[in-house]
């Protein structure tokens, strides 16, 4: 039986007095709700401002990137080794905005993961089609092959701390949202390809999440699809009220 991870993607915003007030918000509004996994995903100078208002709570706090190089001349970057030693579990890799702002390819995504994994973190990958892939009919292609060239060199063994977050890149930011039977689709989809890498046992036990403009209003019906694990949450996640309803869904 999966799990629901309900995760939430901060982006660039909240200081660290802004993240400390917000956990305190949240944290009475989650608390006792276990059935599923509460993570929110925070800028760099955010994250131990988060886990210290986190802390004893049921509320996990992930980064948002992570670098593939153990230590050295990449101005800027952060490695798996020094989020690990702060305590972070999760990290987020391969968001469309990293792919579409910062050159992010489904090379250095693959090296990222492989980075984080090896560190003992667990990944929340992202993967999926932008409009024009869409309308063209080709989109099972598209996230069969990003989740073969991101997973390449992951073993079947490091799965279990891979998450999956199925981005339609169309719907990121622009308040569309895929139809529940278009995620469940989709989702349907990277799980074949995993099954093709994997075998239909770790196919049916990786977590898929959907990543495009999940909220209160839509939560619930996308969550009841068969292959939809939970979500990867962007706006949503900046308000106590609307990201609650969406755990609230997950219950």
């Amino acid at each position: 039986m999966r799990r629901y991870v309900i995760a939430g993607n901060w982006k660039m915003n909240f200081t660290p007095s802004q993240a400390t007030a917000f956990i305190n918000e949240i944290k009475p509004m989650v608390a006792g709700k276990d059935n599923c996994d509460i993570i929110f995903c925070a800028p760099y100078v955010t994250i131990d401002a988060a886990m210290k208002a986190a802390e004893g709570s049921n509320i996990k706090i992930g980064a948002e990137n992570v670098h593939f190089a153990e230590k050295g001349a990449y101005t800027g970057e952060v490695s798996a080794e020094m989020l690990k030693e702060i305590g972070v579990e999760y990290v987020i890799i391969g968001h469309s905005e990293r792919r579409q702002y910062f050159g992010e390819t489904d090379e250095t995504v693959n090296l990222r993961t492989k980075a984080a994994l090896a560190a003992g973190m667990k990944v929340i990958l992202c993967l999926g089609e932008v409009k024009e892939q869409r309308l063209a009919g080709i989109t099972r292609e598209i996230v069969s092959m990003q989740t073969k060239l991101d997973l390449a060199g992951v073993s079947a063994e490091d799965m279990k701390n891979v998450i999956i977050a199925y981005e339609p890149v169309w719907a990121i930011g622009t308040g569309l949202t895929a139809t529940p039977e278009q995620a469940d689709e989709t989702c349907g989809q990277i799980r074949e390809a995993l099954a093709e890498i994997y075998g239909a046992e770790v196919a049916e036990a990786t977590i898929i999440q959907y990543g495009g403009s999940m909220n209160e209003k839509n939560a619930a019906e996308l969550l009841a699809k068969t292959n939809v694990d939970g979500g990867l949450i962007g706006g949503a996640s900046l308000v106590a009220a609307k990201f609650t309803a969406i755990v609230d869904a997950a219950q």
